[in-house]
């Protein structure tokens, strides 16, 4: 069973998101995590850059397979996790902290509400 914290929102390509304050930090699930196997590497954006919900913003590779990381939300990039540089392994060991990937400044927040909370997510790994 995967470890799903109730304070987050989570899209069903298995990326959460933490709601602070303007900021939304995004990462990978635990389930997500443990599919992939072992993270080699993180391909993130850049501070500035601009994410689109649903689209593609990075990639994670792990030593089975190269994934895509989705956005859960619009927005401005405000911070990049570059510990993943030295360290990808922390998306596996502390997928929920240490492993986050990047925040960012909502260009819509009310976007947030259309994700899944942790019963819904959940329910879709269950129905997976």
């Amino acid at each position: 069973m995967s470890n799903i914290p109730g304070d987050l929102k989570y899209t069903k390509e298995h990326e959460w998101a933490r709601v602070e304050g303007g900021t939304v930090t995004v990462g990978i699930t635990d389930h997500a995590q443990t599919t992939l196997g072992d993270v080699v590497y993180v391909e993130l954006p850049k501070v500035g850059d601009t994410v689109t919900k649903d689209a593609p913003f990075g990639t994670v590779e792990s030593v089975k397979a190269v994934s895509e990381l989705f956005a859960p939300i619009s927005g401005k990039v405000l911070e990049v996790n570059g510990e993943l540089e030295a360290s990808p392994e922390d998306v596996n060991s502390d997928p929920y902290g240490d492993g986050w990937l990047i925040k960012i400044a909502p260009s819509d927040a009310s976007q947030v509400n259309g994700l899944l909370d942790a019963a819904a997510y959940a329910k879709l790994l269950e129905n997976a």
